[in-house]
Parts: structure tokens; sequence; C-alpha cells
């Protein structure tokens, strides 16, 4: 699985023109009062996930950190709590995938390999990134459409005016729990599946502290990284790939265009 077969770009190859927290300062003018600066623990203190119930109610609000704790001590029920996030695919002209490493410094599934971006909406900022009930019956979903918007800036690089709400189509939701290898930290996901196509001008950037590589890849070279047992993929990337993915890519032009594979009204358990 060489570099003549797939595009791959390491992180560190780029830290001398890294932009030293610019997406940051970036984000943090359009979005005033989310602050992205930091480490990743800065964040898992800082950041407010926006916490439901099964059916997807909003019950609440819970640092980054309690949300993704599994050994009890932050919640008692040691799967952690049931929170928002969202998971973007983003397909370039010749529907490649573009894939990220996650960066070895990440708290949970460090240096696996997963979708394009990855997050979660947070509570207290503006635009509000809060969606209600009557957003996701009809697909609008704005909320979580700013945070995708916010995060693929954050940590890709990739400028806020890169994509339009309508850009980011909304397909379905699941549900999954899982723990990391440590049992300490975990994932216990409402998953929000937004996809879009990427323009040929869209340039990246990637934040060594998010990412430590990526790459844009085909069905068949996926199929092969996720055989290779050397390599690991994110809980969440490797259920919708086996349940969704496939089925989206193979018929990609409807999936983009049409309703074809939309399904707002079911939370899927994975």
């Amino acid at each position: 699985f060489g570099s003549s077969v797939v595009f791959a770009l390491s992180v560190s190859m780029w830290w001398p023109k890294l932009r030293n927290s610019q997406g940051a300062h970036r984000c943090r003018r359009l979005l005033s009062s989310w602050d992205g600066s930091g480490s990743q623990w800065d964040l898992m203190h800082r950041d407010m996930c926006v916490m439901v119930d099964r059916s997807d109610s909003i019950v609440g609000a819970r640092s980054k950190l309690d949300a993704h704790r599994f050994d009890r001590t932050a919640n008692g029920s040691g799967d952690g709590l049931l929170h928002r996030a969202f998971s973007v695919f983003l397909f370039d002209s010749s529907d490649r995938l573009l894939l990220q490493r996650r960066a070895d410094c990440k708290i949970t599934f460090p240096r696996c390999w997963t979708n394009t971006c990855c997050s979660h909406p947070v509570t207290g900022i503006q635009p509000s990134e809060v969606d209600e009930a009557a957003d996701v019956k009809v697909g609008e979903v704005p909320g979580i459409k700013w945070a995708a918007r916010r995060k693929l800036e954050h940590e890709l690089g990739i400028p806020l005016d890169t994509f339009h709400h309508k850009d980011l189509k909304f397909l379905t939701r699941i549900l999954y729990c899982a723990p990391s290898e440590d049992g300490v930290w975990g994932e216990h996901e409402l998953d929000y599946c937004l996809i879009g196509r990427a323009p040929s001008s869209m340039h990246l950037d990637p934040n060594p502290e998010e990412i430590g590589e990526v790459m844009w890849a085909t069905p068949q070279q996926v199929a092969t990284m996720t055989s290779d047992p050397t390599l690991k993929f994110s809980p969440w990337f490797s259920k919708i790939h086996s349940r969704f993915l496939l089925s989206w890519w193979s018929d990609l032009h409807a999936t983009l265009s049409t309703s074809t594979h939309e399904d707002f009204s079911t939370i899927h358990e994975l």
C-alpha cells in the first residue's frame, strides 16, 4: 500500500509552514465566542457538548471531558454520556474520499484513520450549533452544519466560506457506543452524517494538534486499508463504512443531488 497507490500527506512534513494556530484565530474572528486555541486537554475542559437521550431529545450540556469518560469517574455509568456528534465525508471530482489519520495526541482513538472530519456541536456559541427537533425533521440542521464548517477550518484549515450550509448534505443519524483501548475514554454518540463535494480549489492546511496525515482514497483503497491489520480505524467510521458508506459511494451522484439516501427520521443503532 505504497505512496504510488495513494496520495498521503504527513502533517509533520508540513510543520515549518503550518499556521501556528492561525486556523483557530480565523475561527475566532467569525465565531467570536468559540476558542479553538490550546491543546486537546484545553478543548476537553472548555467545549460543552450537547447531551441527548436515545431519541435525540436535548437533556443538557456537559464538558467534552465528562462526556468521554468511560471509567465511571465523571458520570457513574461507565460508558460515557450520550451526546451529539457529526461525521463529514468530502469527495473530490474523481469521487475519492478525503480521509484523515487522527493525531497521536488525540485523547480518544489516537492514530486511527477516519472520515474527513468528525467532532461535536458545542453549546454557548454563536451562530448556535444546537438544533431543535423541527430542524432535524426537515433535514435542515443548521447548527450541525455550522459546527461542521467550524471544525473543517480548525482541523483541516479549510476556510469557513469554502462551504455553505447547502453544500453539506445531511443524510441520517447513527447511535453507537465504543470505548477506547485504554478503557478510560470512549465515544457514546448520536452522530449526524454529512456528505459534500470538495471544490477543486480547496486547499488543506491540517492542524497537527488534530491530524497526523490526510489522503484522498478510492473505495478499493479504503477496502485495502481496512483489511490491513497494521492500520487502525475509528469505530464510527468502521460502522458507517459497513452499513452506509459503500452504498452512498456507489451511487454518489444520487446521494449528493437527490433524496434517495436521506433518512431524517431514523436513528440507526449500530
